[in-house]
């Protein structure tokens, strides 16, 4: 048991993989407007009442939200972000992220009662740079994720215990120093730094000898090397270690993925840190749905080893054990339910309940019923409603998901 709280952070790239954080159990969420943000092609949010709409929901339930405004913006950016920042005040966001300097000016002037967390794209990465941030005005500090737990410990030890610890836990990893990055400029025109990255660092690449044009050689013997490609980060075996380093806040990766992550992601994480703060150990079920979400080869990032997470070569494809089938609409108490479909699945199939109140729980599909209520053997039409009979009641937003190959879950 702890006394200290620990907040999941999950990401809120549009409205769906918003409802399905808050649903499954975040503490906060972060998420953007269409400009200023380190992720252009997530859905975001486009109107000023599309934001509001955000805050008043998540306000609601008791949920923080944090905008991004963590672009290095251009001389063109600056005529357009004090009204941004008035809207974030208007609307009562709980947090700005910046990573400029100038953002962080203008920020304490035209929102002036948003909290002020810096982004990992500042590269905070010691405890001087850390507290020189909080004498700045920051209550928050999105910590380099090129830092190990004992130099997080070390920063927590010398820094104002006002002072808020965010770190990544879970996601994607970049290749470059807390993501300053200029690969995709030179080879796709499109700025990592102002949110428009074609992660070029998980192409395959080979090698041009340069008296021999068009002749390409491989770096290794199977076809060329994914040699920027980095592992995908995993801590959910060590909140108990993240906890007792200072980290204040755990931040999930993910605004440009699935509404499907963002429910199962954050839903086991929930799950781990209630465990870690009542001093209990974490059941494998929730160890087990971070591979039935779609991921790369999993590391624990620089947390406890120097070097990171190392690259994987073989290719830059996603994995995941199981594919989402369909969403819960509506249900009775006694399991007849409506669902959305989203991938076609088949009368027989055995499948999996996930909600956000428990275990998941496996079936077998005895029948399936379309909106008229015909019997049909599969779910052939996308986004088709259907109607099926539960193991037991779940709540909207519950997910129906199969395995892979139709192992047994």
């Amino acid at each position: 048991m702890t006394d200290r709280k620990i907040e999941v952070l999950a990401p809120a790239g549009d409205m769906e993989r918003l409802i399905m954080a808050l649903t499954y159990g975040a503490d906060a969420v972060y998420l953007a407007g269409t400009r200023f943000g380190m992720r252009a092609a997530a859905g975001n949010f486009s109107s000023d009442g599309e934001l509001a709409e955000a805050v008043r929901m998540c306000h609601e339930k008791g949920v923080k939200v944090y905008v991004t405004c963590n672009a290095i913006p251009r001389n063109s950016d600056v005529e357009a972000l004090p009204d941004f920042l008035r809207l974030l005040q208007q609307t009562g966001v709980d947090a700005v992220i910046a990573a400029d300097v100038g953002v962080m000016a203008m920020a304490e002037k035209y929102a002036p009662d948003v909290k002020l967390h810096i982004s990992t794209q500042a590269g905070i990465a010691n405890y001087e740079t850390a507290r020189t941030f909080y004498n700045m005005g920051a209550s928050r500090v999105i910590l380099a994720r090129e830092l190990s737990l004992e130099d997080i410990a070390l920063i927590r030890a010398k820094t104002p215990p006002e002072l808020e610890l965010e770190a990544f836990v879970h996601g994607s990893m970049c290749m470059s120093f807390s993501g300053r990055c200029l690969l995709s400029n030179y080879l796709a025109g499109r700025d990592a730094n102002q949110g428009a990255c074609a992660q070029p660092c998980r192409w395959k690449y080979h090698v041009v000898e340069e008296r021999r044009p068009g002749e390409y050689m491989e770096i290794s013997e199977d076809g060329g090397t994914y040699i920027f490609n980095s592992r995908d980060m995993c801590m959910i075996d060590y909140i108990p270690q993240l906890i007792q380093a200072g980290v204040d806040s755990m931040k999930i990766e993910g605004r440009m993925k699935s509404s499907y992550y963002a429910a199962v992601i954050t839903n086991a994480y929930r799950h781990a840190a209630d465990a870690a703060m009542e001093g209990r150990p974490l059941e494998q079920v929730w160890r087990d749905e971070v591979n039935k979400v779609s991921h790369r080869e999993y590391s624990t990032g620089f947390f406890f080893d120097k070097n990171g997470p190392g690259q994987f070569y073989e290719n830059a494809m996603y994995f995941t054990d199981c594919d989402v089938v369909a969403i819960v609409e509506s249900c009775r108490e006694d399991g007849s339910a409506v669902l959305r479909q989203r991938n076609k699945f088949y009368a027989g199939d055995t499948v999996e309940l996930l909600t956000p109140e428990g275990e998941p729980v496996s079936f077998k599909v005895e029948h399936i019923f379309d909106k008229d209520g015909e019997e049909i053997d599969s779910t052939p039409h996308p986004t088709m409603e259907i109607h099926i009979k539960l193991p037991h009641y779940a709540p909207k937003y519950s997910i129906l998901r199969k395995a892979k190959n139709q192992m047994k879950l």
